[in-house]
């Protein structure tokens, strides 16, 4: 039995020999092929990147290095077929910067901080930083996993989390439209599964990693290459997907109803202290997001996270272009705030644009593990949340669960606004949730958002806005 996951909540790594460089805006060299074409077609990566400052600079402090960009471009060589890879890349990918991330392996890492200082000096050089690792779930007492016994959902504990959230009767206002897909973005999903007979799409991997990168930590499964098969190796991953999906055959009804979910494995599986964990590097993970957005899913659940506090001095923000990108596309991002029980930032929640989403009990009071912050939006259910595992069943708490109710909201929400052919993006839906959501069980509660989570509510204020002329008038150009 692998042991059900508690949170999507880690400590963080380096890896000394891999970074990731942005370069401003109009400085990418064309010859420079994607991280896909390598791992999937066998491109060879190249061993110059400018020809001037950066080459002397890397092969100085490193003794060389191999670079590719780490995202390919969305739209595909069957579309342009006489136009180079370089090209491809449209308006959006460009300004985002999504187009202009290196990924770059040096021989050297001795002298990483001196590499990293003089990078930073180079003109053309936007950010650099490491590629780091991030691992899940990072475990406190407050979060201490619990088994199923005899692999039974307890029917009534498992509909109190969803009807504090009135779920049936938002299923009930709009059951959700196949055509809005969540991306799903974690330790993958097992397909399998008997909750996941409808509405699930293929998926993929982008794990990419090798033990010298992970220290001590026991890699397992499917860990080194870029695939088509996300299946899921931990269980965290599955257990968002039965609170996202399930068909309701011994869990509640997934929160996203009819909307489809594409699943992606950006965490693969490590093992420490014989217990299963999710683990990716960040530019596995931005890998991941970059094709789901191209790949027009409407909805992104991310329950993970880095801490502020644990990345350098002068880094850059953890999946700052490719937040960006997702927006640009009116992507609506949801992010687990993170499981800290401080006031702090994680990064993907703590950007603009980013729902954040903190956790309650199933009478609505704050849970004590829950981040806190004023860039959290609002809260969902998270405190021993019955859903979906590996082995049949997993009763789970912290905030990458609550994160899955309310992208499965936002997903009801996009139905609704695509049946009126109305815009509908993640600032629209930020601003929907705050205004639908109902008051936290004990007064004065502060960095936990404006409520907790009312699925009902959201979709009945959406309607009144959709309706009110003023959204016409503004939706339409006018």
């Amino acid at each position: 039995m692998i042991a059900p996951l508690s949170s999507g909540y880690a400590l963080t790594s380096t890896i000394p020999n891999r970074l990731l460089l942005t370069l401003s805006l109009g400085e990418m060299p064309e010859a420079i092929p994607s991280l896909r074409a390598c791992k999937k077609y066998g491109v060879h990566q190249c061993a110059n990147i400018d020809g001037g400052p950066i080459d002397r600079i890397l092969r100085s402090f490193a003794g060389g290095a191999r670079a590719c960009r780490l995202h390919n471009s969305r739209t595909r060589v069957s579309e342009r077929p006489h136009v180079c890879g370089a090209r491809r890349y449209d308006e959006a990918e460009q300004i985002s910067g999504v187009a202009r991330v290196l990924r770059i392996e040096i021989q050297d890492s001795s002298k990483l901080q001196h590499l990293l200082n003089a990078l930073e000096q180079v003109p053309i050089v936007e950010s650099v930083s490491p590629d780091q690792i991030c691992i899940s779930p990072f475990y406190s007492e407050d979060l201490t996993p619990l088994e199923s016994v005899d692999n039974r959902v307890n029917e009534v504990q498992s509909w109190r989390s969803r009807e504090l959230v009135r779920l049936p009767q938002a299923l009930g206002f709009e059951p959700g439209d196949p055509s809005v897909v969540i991306g799903l973005a974690d330790t993958g999903v097992f397909s399998t599964h008997n909750e996941f007979t409808q509405g699930l799409r293929r998926g993929f991997d982008t794990v990419d990693l090798t033990q010298a990168m992970v220290g001590s930590l026991q890699l397992v499964g499917d860990n080194r290459r870029f695939d088509e098969s996300p299946a899921d190796e931990v269980g965290h991953g599955t257990g968002c997907a039965g609170i996202l999906s399930a068909y309701g055959f011994q869990l509640p009804p997934g929160v996203g109803g009819n909307c489809g979910l594409t699943p992606v494995r950006v965490l693969g599986a490590g093992l420490s202290n014989r217990r299963r964990i999710g683990i990716g590097a960040l530019s596995n993970i931005d890998a991941g997001m970059k094709r789901l957005i191209d790949l027009n899913v409407k909805v992104i659940n991310m329950s993970f996270g880095t801490a502020k506090s644990s990345l350098h001095d002068n880094a850059p923000t953890p999946h700052k272009e490719v937040v960006d990108y997702a927006l640009s596309r009116d992507v609506i991002l949801v992010a687990a705030s993170g499981n800290s029980g401080i006031e702090e930032e994680y990064f993907p929640a703590a950007h603009p644009g980013v729902i954040a989403v903190g956790a309650v009990d199933d009478l609505g009071n704050p849970c004590q593990f829950s981040t806190r912050g004023k860039h959290v939006t609002l809260s969902a259910p998270g405190k021993k949340i019955w859903t979906s595992g590996i082995d049949g069943y997993q009763q789970v708490s912290g905030t990458s669960f609550a994160a899955p109710f309310v992208a499965g909201v936002c997903a009801l929400m996009a139905s609704f606004a695509l049946k009126r052919a109305l815009p509908f993006n993640s600032f629209d839906a930020a601003q929907v949730l705050r205004e639908s959501a109902r008051p936290f069980a004990q007064p004065k509660v502060q960095g936990y958002g404006a409520g907790v989570l009312d699925a009902l509510s959201a979709l009945q204020t959406l309607s009144g806005k959709l309706n009110s002329h003023r959204y016409l008038q503004q939706s339409i150009g006018f």
